[in-house]
């Protein structure tokens, strides 16, 4: 595992330790080039606060916006990112690649 997945994991266990509802988000595949690779993870509380990262710029901001309403309603999500190489820049994807983020809300300890 990679530092920043092992500090996402420290974290939403302290998190969870005290009593936040947390939602863990993993990227689960890229293509081209792609700012975080598999496995990189982002925990995220139903207040929008945050720790790790699975990408940057807009992309970060959705995953965070999405986990927060995943934490709202239980439900996991499958979230696809990816743009042309000419709009890359603006939403964080600066290579033109793209990723597949999974976020699971986690039960409370």
């Amino acid at each position: 595992m990679s530092e920043i997945t092992d500090d996402a994991l420290n974290i939403a266990e302290r998190w969870t330790g005290e009593g936040r509802a947390i939602a863990l988000a993993t990227v689960v595949e890229t293509w081209g080039s792609a700012p975080r690779p598999a496995g990189s993870q982002l925990v995220i509380d139903s207040d929008g606060n945050f720790e790790g990262s699975v990408s940057g710029g807009c992309v970060e901001g959705a995953v965070v916006f999405e986990a927060v309403e995943a934490i709202e309603t239980g439900a996991p999500k499958m979230l696809e990112f990816g743009i042309a190489d000419e709009a890359a820049w603006e939403v964080g994807l600066s290579c033109g690649g793209k990723i597949r983020v999974y976020v699971q809300p986690v039960a409370r300890a």
